[in-house]
Protein backbone atom coordinates (compact mmCIF):
# COMPACT_ATOMS: atom_id res chain seq x y z
CA UNK A 1 0.00 0.00 0.00
CA UNK A 2 1.31 3.34 -0.70
CA UNK A 3 2.67 5.54 2.08
CA UNK A 4 1.46 8.47 0.03
CA UNK A 5 -2.36 10.28 -0.08
CA UNK A 6 -1.78 11.00 -3.33
CA UNK A 7 -0.65 7.90 -5.12
CA UNK A 8 -1.24 4.34 -5.91
CA UNK A 9 -0.35 0.94 -5.37
CA UNK A 10 0.01 1.27 -9.42
CA UNK A 11 1.65 4.65 -9.44
CA UNK A 12 4.19 2.77 -6.67
CA UNK A 13 4.64 -0.48 -9.36
CA UNK A 14 5.58 2.32 -12.25
CA UNK A 15 8.17 4.12 -9.97
CA UNK A 16 9.92 0.80 -9.35
CA UNK A 17 9.29 0.00 -13.33
CA UNK A 18 11.80 3.22 -14.39
CA UNK A 19 14.01 3.13 -11.64
CA UNK A 20 14.73 -0.23 -12.32
CA UNK A 21 14.87 0.86 -16.59
CA UNK A 22 16.79 4.56 -15.53
CA UNK A 23 19.51 2.59 -13.47
CA UNK A 24 20.39 -0.09 -16.01
CA UNK A 25 19.65 1.24 -19.42
CA UNK A 26 20.51 5.29 -18.82
CA UNK A 27 22.99 5.39 -15.97
CA UNK A 28 25.66 3.26 -17.94
CA UNK A 29 25.39 5.59 -20.46
CA UNK A 30 24.96 8.95 -19.01
CA UNK A 31 28.66 10.37 -18.68
CA UNK A 32 29.14 9.24 -22.04
CA UNK A 33 26.64 10.68 -23.60
CA UNK A 34 27.13 14.16 -21.44
CA UNK A 35 30.63 14.28 -22.34
CA UNK A 36 30.62 13.93 -26.12
CA UNK A 37 26.92 16.06 -26.74
CA UNK A 38 25.21 12.94 -28.27
CA UNK A 39 21.65 13.00 -28.53
CA UNK A 40 20.76 8.75 -28.47
CA UNK A 41 18.30 7.89 -30.91
CA UNK A 42 18.21 3.94 -29.76
CA UNK A 43 17.83 4.94 -26.06
CA UNK A 44 15.11 7.55 -27.35
CA UNK A 45 13.29 4.47 -28.96
CA UNK A 46 13.98 2.29 -25.95
CA UNK A 47 11.93 4.76 -23.62
CA UNK A 48 9.38 4.52 -26.43
CA UNK A 49 9.18 1.01 -25.77
CA UNK A 50 8.61 1.21 -22.12
CA UNK A 51 5.69 3.70 -22.60
CA UNK A 52 7.58 7.05 -21.51
CA UNK A 53 5.99 8.79 -24.20
CA UNK A 54 2.37 9.82 -24.99
CA UNK A 55 1.40 8.93 -21.17
CA UNK A 56 -1.55 10.92 -20.83
CA UNK A 57 -2.96 10.52 -24.69
CA UNK A 58 -5.33 7.81 -25.14
CA UNK A 59 -4.75 4.27 -25.59
CA UNK A 60 -6.55 4.27 -29.25
CA UNK A 61 -3.82 7.54 -30.42
CA UNK A 62 -1.19 4.99 -29.56
CA UNK A 63 -1.11 6.37 -25.96
CA UNK A 64 -0.80 4.68 -22.37
CA UNK A 65 -4.23 6.54 -21.24
CA UNK A 66 -2.61 7.13 -17.54
CA UNK A 67 -2.98 10.44 -15.17
CA UNK A 68 -0.81 13.40 -14.66
CA UNK A 69 1.01 11.68 -11.83
CA UNK A 70 2.46 8.82 -13.81
CA UNK A 71 3.80 10.96 -16.10
CA UNK A 72 5.48 13.30 -13.52
CA UNK A 73 6.61 9.83 -11.86
CA UNK A 74 8.35 8.76 -15.11
CA UNK A 75 10.15 12.00 -15.28
CA UNK A 76 11.25 12.21 -11.95
CA UNK A 77 12.91 9.23 -12.18
CA UNK A 78 14.71 9.90 -15.26
CA UNK A 79 15.91 13.16 -13.76
CA UNK A 80 17.43 11.22 -10.59
CA UNK A 81 19.97 9.69 -12.94
CA UNK A 82 19.75 11.87 -16.17
CA UNK A 83 17.96 15.39 -16.89
CA UNK A 84 18.92 14.71 -20.36
CA UNK A 85 16.58 11.82 -21.03
CA UNK A 86 13.94 13.15 -18.48
CA UNK A 87 14.00 16.60 -20.56
CA UNK A 88 13.32 14.54 -23.64
CA UNK A 89 10.58 12.69 -22.31
CA UNK A 90 9.14 15.72 -20.52
CA UNK A 91 9.29 17.97 -24.32
CA UNK A 92 7.85 15.52 -26.23
CA UNK A 93 4.76 14.76 -23.84
CA UNK A 94 3.96 18.37 -22.54
CA UNK A 95 5.24 20.33 -25.07
CA UNK A 96 4.42 18.16 -28.57
CA UNK A 97 1.83 15.71 -27.84
CA UNK A 98 0.01 17.78 -24.96
CA UNK A 99 -0.85 20.40 -27.01
CA UNK A 100 -2.06 18.96 -30.11
CA UNK A 101 -4.03 16.70 -27.88
CA UNK A 102 -6.34 19.37 -26.27
CA UNK A 103 -6.26 21.54 -29.11
CA UNK A 104 -5.96 19.60 -32.47
CA UNK A 105 -8.46 18.69 -34.98
CA UNK A 106 -8.99 15.03 -35.15
CA UNK A 107 -7.32 14.25 -38.16
CA UNK A 108 -4.17 16.02 -37.00
CA UNK A 109 -4.12 14.30 -33.23
CA UNK A 110 -4.44 10.97 -36.04
CA UNK A 111 -2.14 12.03 -37.78
CA UNK A 112 0.76 13.44 -35.47
CA UNK A 113 0.12 11.78 -31.44
CA UNK A 114 0.72 7.87 -32.61
CA UNK A 115 4.42 8.48 -33.97
CA UNK A 116 4.96 10.58 -31.46
CA UNK A 117 3.90 7.31 -28.41
CA UNK A 118 6.44 5.34 -30.46
CA UNK A 119 10.11 7.50 -29.29
CA UNK A 120 10.70 7.18 -32.48
CA UNK A 121 9.47 10.81 -34.04
CA UNK A 122 10.57 13.68 -31.42
CA UNK A 123 8.21 17.44 -31.52
CA UNK A 124 9.27 20.94 -30.83
CA UNK A 125 7.58 23.77 -28.97
CA UNK A 126 8.16 26.89 -30.98
CA UNK A 127 7.86 29.68 -28.83
CA UNK A 128 11.34 31.45 -28.03
CA UNK A 129 13.32 33.82 -30.28
CA UNK A 130 16.01 36.27 -30.12
CA UNK A 131 13.28 39.04 -28.68
CA UNK A 132 11.13 36.66 -27.60
CA UNK A 133 10.31 34.32 -24.41
CA UNK A 134 9.69 35.74 -21.39
CA UNK A 135 7.72 38.17 -23.22
CA UNK A 136 5.96 35.89 -25.66
CA UNK A 137 4.40 38.51 -27.40
CA UNK A 138 7.96 39.53 -28.76
CA UNK A 139 7.34 37.17 -31.45
CA UNK A 140 8.32 38.46 -34.64
CA UNK A 141 8.28 35.44 -36.81
CA UNK A 142 5.62 35.95 -39.26
CA UNK A 143 2.53 33.45 -40.96
CA UNK A 144 0.76 35.13 -43.88
CA UNK A 145 -2.21 33.63 -45.06
CA UNK A 146 -1.38 33.31 -49.02
CA UNK A 147 -3.83 31.59 -51.49
CA UNK A 148 -4.65 28.60 -48.69
CA UNK A 149 -1.51 28.45 -47.43
CA UNK A 150 0.63 29.28 -44.53
CA UNK A 151 3.46 31.54 -45.59
CA UNK A 152 6.44 31.52 -42.68
CA UNK A 153 9.36 33.65 -42.27
CA UNK A 154 11.44 34.07 -39.16
CA UNK A 155 13.42 31.78 -36.91
CA UNK A 156 13.45 30.40 -33.82
CA UNK A 157 16.00 28.99 -30.89
CA UNK A 158 16.66 26.95 -28.15
CA UNK A 159 14.37 25.06 -29.24
CA UNK A 160 14.70 21.39 -27.41
CA UNK A 161 13.47 18.27 -29.85
CA UNK A 162 13.98 20.18 -32.96
CA UNK A 163 17.54 19.51 -34.81
CA UNK A 164 17.81 15.51 -34.31
CA UNK A 165 17.33 12.99 -37.14
CA UNK A 166 14.08 11.69 -35.67
CA UNK A 167 12.72 15.58 -35.04
CA UNK A 168 9.19 15.24 -36.76
CA UNK A 169 8.32 18.83 -37.04
CA UNK A 170 6.99 21.89 -34.34
CA UNK A 171 4.08 23.51 -33.75
CA UNK A 172 5.02 27.31 -33.42
CA UNK A 173 3.89 30.52 -32.40
CA UNK A 174 3.75 33.48 -35.21
CA UNK A 175 2.17 36.35 -36.01
CA UNK A 176 -0.62 36.08 -38.25
CA UNK A 177 -2.07 39.77 -38.12
CA UNK A 178 -3.26 42.88 -35.78
CA UNK A 179 -6.28 43.75 -33.92
CA UNK A 180 -6.57 46.85 -32.40
CA UNK A 181 -3.18 47.03 -32.86
CA UNK A 182 -1.83 44.31 -31.09
CA UNK A 183 -0.34 41.56 -32.49
CA UNK A 184 -2.54 38.27 -33.53
CA UNK A 185 -0.48 35.17 -32.43
CA UNK A 186 -1.27 31.99 -33.45
CA UNK A 187 -0.07 28.34 -33.62
CA UNK A 188 0.82 26.57 -36.40
CA UNK A 189 1.96 23.03 -37.11
CA UNK A 190 5.14 23.03 -39.49
CA UNK A 191 6.19 19.26 -40.65
CA UNK A 192 10.56 18.62 -41.02
CA UNK A 193 10.71 18.46 -44.68
CA UNK A 194 8.92 21.28 -45.73
CA UNK A 195 10.60 23.62 -48.19
CA UNK A 196 11.97 26.62 -46.55
CA UNK A 197 12.12 25.36 -43.39
CA UNK A 198 15.68 24.25 -41.92
CA UNK A 199 17.54 22.92 -38.59
CA UNK A 200 21.00 23.38 -37.63
CA UNK A 201 21.50 21.65 -33.60
CA UNK A 202 23.06 24.04 -31.05
CA UNK A 203 26.06 22.88 -29.83
CA UNK A 204 28.20 23.58 -26.40
CA UNK A 205 25.67 23.55 -24.17
CA UNK A 206 26.56 23.56 -20.40
CA UNK A 207 23.56 21.60 -19.44
CA UNK A 208 21.24 18.73 -20.87
CA UNK A 209 23.65 17.96 -23.51
CA UNK A 210 22.37 14.75 -24.41
CA UNK A 211 18.79 16.36 -25.31
CA UNK A 212 18.27 17.66 -28.22
CA UNK A 213 18.47 21.41 -28.82
CA UNK A 214 18.15 23.45 -32.29
CA UNK A 215 17.54 27.00 -33.94
CA UNK A 216 15.14 26.70 -36.81
CA UNK A 217 14.66 28.87 -39.87
CA UNK A 218 11.97 29.88 -41.67
CA UNK A 219 12.12 31.26 -45.19
CA UNK A 220 8.85 31.44 -46.97
CA UNK A 221 7.90 28.60 -45.69
CA UNK A 222 4.67 27.30 -46.91
CA UNK A 223 2.12 24.43 -44.93
CA UNK A 224 -1.84 24.48 -45.87
CA UNK A 225 -3.96 26.43 -44.18
CA UNK A 226 -5.32 23.84 -42.15
CA UNK A 227 -1.93 22.97 -40.28
CA UNK A 228 -3.14 25.82 -37.94
CA UNK A 229 -3.40 24.63 -34.10
CA UNK A 230 -6.84 25.84 -32.94
CA UNK A 231 -8.02 28.90 -33.98
CA UNK A 232 -6.50 32.07 -35.25
CA UNK A 233 -5.52 34.85 -32.82
CA UNK A 234 -5.47 31.53 -30.59
CA UNK A 235 -2.25 31.07 -30.23
CA UNK A 236 -0.93 33.33 -26.84
CA UNK A 237 -3.18 31.28 -25.25
CA UNK A 238 -1.98 27.76 -26.42
CA UNK A 239 1.43 28.91 -25.44
CA UNK A 240 0.83 29.77 -21.93
CA UNK A 241 -1.64 26.64 -21.19
CA UNK A 242 0.90 24.57 -22.45
CA UNK A 243 3.38 26.31 -20.19
CA UNK A 244 1.05 25.76 -17.43
CA UNK A 245 1.33 22.03 -18.01
CA UNK A 246 4.88 22.26 -18.88
CA UNK A 247 6.36 23.49 -15.61
CA UNK A 248 4.83 20.60 -13.80
CA UNK A 249 7.37 18.37 -15.89
CA UNK A 250 10.24 20.96 -15.04
CA UNK A 251 9.53 20.67 -11.28
CA UNK A 252 9.53 16.75 -11.66
CA UNK A 253 12.69 17.28 -13.16
CA UNK A 254 14.05 19.39 -10.14
CA UNK A 255 12.46 16.90 -7.75
CA UNK A 256 13.96 13.65 -9.37
CA UNK A 257 17.40 15.73 -9.59
CA UNK A 258 17.44 16.73 -5.72
CA UNK A 259 16.86 12.84 -5.13
CA UNK A 260 19.57 12.26 -7.19
CA UNK A 261 21.87 15.20 -5.46
CA UNK A 262 20.87 13.47 -1.95
CA UNK A 263 21.53 9.78 -2.63
CA UNK A 264 24.74 10.37 -4.18
CA UNK A 265 25.70 12.86 -1.16
CA UNK A 266 24.81 10.38 1.71
CA UNK A 267 26.75 7.26 -0.11
CA UNK A 268 29.80 9.88 -0.08
CA UNK A 269 29.16 11.16 3.50
CA UNK A 270 29.01 7.53 5.33
CA UNK A 271 32.25 6.37 2.67
CA UNK A 272 34.76 9.64 3.44
CA UNK A 273 36.04 9.55 6.70
CA UNK A 274 37.78 12.18 7.90
CA UNK A 275 39.28 12.70 11.45
CA UNK A 276 38.62 8.96 12.45
CA UNK A 277 35.06 8.89 11.14
CA UNK A 278 32.45 9.27 8.12
CA UNK A 279 31.72 13.10 7.61
CA UNK A 280 28.07 11.87 7.79
CA UNK A 281 28.77 12.07 11.44
CA UNK A 282 29.65 15.43 12.03
CA UNK A 283 26.50 17.64 12.31
CA UNK A 284 27.90 20.05 9.42
CA UNK A 285 27.19 17.33 7.21
CA UNK A 286 24.30 15.28 8.77
CA UNK A 287 22.86 18.84 9.08
CA UNK A 288 22.72 19.71 5.30
CA UNK A 289 21.59 16.31 4.65
CA UNK A 290 18.28 17.04 6.98
CA UNK A 291 18.03 20.11 5.21
CA UNK A 292 17.69 18.24 1.75
CA UNK A 293 15.07 15.70 2.64
CA UNK A 294 13.30 18.75 4.26
CA UNK A 295 13.12 20.48 0.75
CA UNK A 296 12.69 17.37 -1.35
CA UNK A 297 9.92 16.46 0.86
CA UNK A 298 8.29 20.04 0.48
CA UNK A 299 8.77 20.03 -3.20
CA UNK A 300 7.17 16.54 -3.72
CA UNK A 301 4.28 17.15 -1.77
CA UNK A 302 3.87 20.67 -3.53
CA UNK A 303 4.15 18.93 -7.40
CA UNK A 304 1.74 16.12 -6.04
CA UNK A 305 -0.64 18.28 -5.18
CA UNK A 306 -1.06 20.38 -8.25
CA UNK A 307 -0.34 16.81 -10.51
CA UNK A 308 -3.87 15.69 -8.44
CA UNK A 309 -5.47 19.15 -8.47
CA UNK A 310 -4.87 18.89 -12.51
CA UNK A 311 -6.28 15.35 -12.83
CA UNK A 312 -9.02 15.76 -10.66
CA UNK A 313 -10.08 19.30 -13.23
CA UNK A 314 -9.55 21.82 -10.38
CA UNK A 315 -7.86 25.07 -10.96
CA UNK A 316 -3.83 24.07 -11.08
CA UNK A 317 -1.83 26.97 -12.86
CA UNK A 318 -1.25 28.93 -9.57
CA UNK A 319 -0.12 25.55 -8.24
CA UNK A 320 2.11 24.33 -10.67
CA UNK A 321 3.73 27.89 -11.35
CA UNK A 322 4.69 27.48 -7.06
CA UNK A 323 5.95 24.13 -8.23
CA UNK A 324 7.86 24.95 -10.64
CA UNK A 325 9.47 27.69 -8.61
CA UNK A 326 10.15 26.11 -5.64
CA UNK A 327 11.45 22.61 -7.22
CA UNK A 328 13.73 24.51 -9.54
CA UNK A 329 15.46 26.61 -6.54
CA UNK A 330 15.72 23.99 -3.93
CA UNK A 331 17.41 22.00 -7.01
CA UNK A 332 20.15 24.68 -7.09
CA UNK A 333 20.39 24.91 -3.24
CA UNK A 334 20.73 20.75 -3.06
CA UNK A 335 23.41 20.80 -6.07
CA UNK A 336 25.12 23.07 -4.31
CA UNK A 337 25.20 21.95 -0.82
CA UNK A 338 26.00 18.37 -2.14
CA UNK A 339 28.77 19.72 -4.44
CA UNK A 340 29.95 21.22 -0.99
CA UNK A 341 29.65 17.43 0.45
CA UNK A 342 31.16 16.00 -2.11
CA UNK A 343 34.23 18.21 -2.10
CA UNK A 344 37.15 18.50 -4.65
CA UNK A 345 35.90 14.69 -5.77
CA UNK A 346 32.33 16.22 -7.17
CA UNK A 347 34.12 18.74 -9.39
CA UNK A 348 35.42 16.07 -11.59
CA UNK A 349 33.77 14.00 -14.40
CA UNK A 350 32.48 10.94 -15.13
CA UNK A 351 31.40 11.92 -11.27
CA UNK A 352 27.50 12.81 -11.20
CA UNK A 353 27.60 15.19 -9.39
CA UNK A 354 29.45 17.44 -11.49
CA UNK A 355 26.56 16.54 -13.88
CA UNK A 356 23.95 17.42 -11.40
CA UNK A 357 25.59 20.45 -10.43
CA UNK A 358 25.67 22.38 -14.63
CA UNK A 359 22.05 20.05 -15.31
CA UNK A 360 19.96 22.24 -12.44
CA UNK A 361 20.97 25.58 -13.56
CA UNK A 362 18.31 25.69 -16.42
CA UNK A 363 15.59 24.73 -14.17
CA UNK A 364 15.33 28.59 -13.21
CA UNK A 365 15.24 29.55 -16.72
CA UNK A 366 13.06 27.26 -18.45
CA UNK A 367 9.28 26.75 -18.87
CA UNK A 368 9.59 30.20 -16.75
CA UNK A 369 12.10 31.96 -14.93
CA UNK A 370 11.91 32.34 -11.52
CA UNK A 371 10.99 36.00 -11.72
CA UNK A 372 8.19 35.42 -14.43
CA UNK A 373 6.98 32.64 -11.85
CA UNK A 374 7.10 35.19 -9.23
CA UNK A 375 5.14 37.35 -10.79
CA UNK A 376 2.50 34.96 -12.24
CA UNK A 377 2.13 34.10 -8.36
CA UNK A 378 1.67 37.41 -7.09
CA UNK A 379 -0.95 38.42 -9.80
CA UNK A 380 -3.07 35.44 -7.56
CA UNK A 381 -2.32 37.33 -4.57
CA UNK A 382 -3.98 40.60 -6.88
CA UNK A 383 -1.32 42.71 -6.73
Amino acid sequence: MSQSPFLTEAHEALRVKVRHFAEKEIRPLAGELDEKELFSEELTARMGEMGFFGIQAPVELGGQGLDTLSYIIIVEELARVDSSQAATVASVNSLGIAPILKYGTEEQKKRFIPPLCTGKMTWAFGLTEENAGSDAMGSETTAKLQDGHWVINGAKNHITNSASAISGGITLQAVTGENRGKKRLSAIIVEKGTPGFTSEPSKGKMMWRASDTGKLYFDNCRVPAENILGEEGQGGRIMLNTLDSGRLSIAAIGLGLSHGVLEASLEHAKNRVQFGKPISKFQAIGFKLADMDVKIELAKNTLYNACWRKDNNMQFAREAAISKLYSSEIAREIADEGLQIHGAKGFFKPHPMERFYRDQRLLQIGEGTSEILRMVISRYLGV
